[in-house]
């Protein structure tokens, strides 16, 4: 991959994710989960051509945005590993329980495995509940989401040759029609 069309990479992934942060109001202690066909941003089939340098690529237009807020990122593994999730340790809610996989280029796929092998102390995870979500190459990344969960019409429309969508969440809105809610909290101020 030429130097030019990974710095493309790099700034559609960065413009992106900064799109995102913003609109979904991300902040401290925040989950991204990711999802991202390296194949599908080379204009291939999704697990056709991973390419380690696309992943890098996206990696390092998102990573430093996210840890300037203090948000972390959770990386979703290709179908292989059943979509399982690579994070930080230090991100693990209260009562997460750990899997055991190493994401490989065809086993986890080539985000995950650059995620796994940047990360201060990486762990898979099988679910997550994360606060918005990025997906690049239609990869599928609802499981991982909060209930709630809220398209966001980003700018960036694809990365490299990958279709992107994202999503925000918020809090469910209970009690019927004598409910009254904090619009702050459905990022709806």
């Amino acid at each position: 991959m030429g130097n030019d069309l990974y710095e493309q990479i790099k700034q559609q992934a960065h413009d992106a994710c900064e799109e995102l942060i913003d609109t979904a109001k991300l902040g401290a202690g925040d989950v991204l989960v990711v999802g991202c066909s390296s194949s599908e941003i080379k204009g291939e089939r999704i697990g056709k051509g991973s390419d380690i340098d696309a992943a890098k690529a996206v990696y390092e237009g998102i990573k430093p945005l996210l840890d300037a807020r203090g948000v972390y990122l959770a990386a979703q593994c290709c179908e292989h590993l059943n979509r399982a999730i690579i994070i930080e340790k230090k991100a693990l809610l209260p009562g997460a329980e750990i899997v055991n996989a190493v994401p490989q280029l065809h086993a986890g796929g080539s985000f995950a495995v650059t995620c796994y092998e940047n990360f201060d102390h990486p762990v898979a995870l099988e679910h997550i509940r994360a606060d918005a979500g990025l997906d690049i190459g239609d990869t599928l990344i609802g499981m991982h989401l909060k209930d709630v969960a809220v398209p966001v019409r980003l700018a960036v429309k694809k990365i490299g040759e990958a279709h992107v969508v994202a999503a925000k969440t918020r809090p469910k809105y209970i009690g019927g029609e004598r409910a009254v809610y904090d619009m702050k909290l459905a990022g709806r101020e």
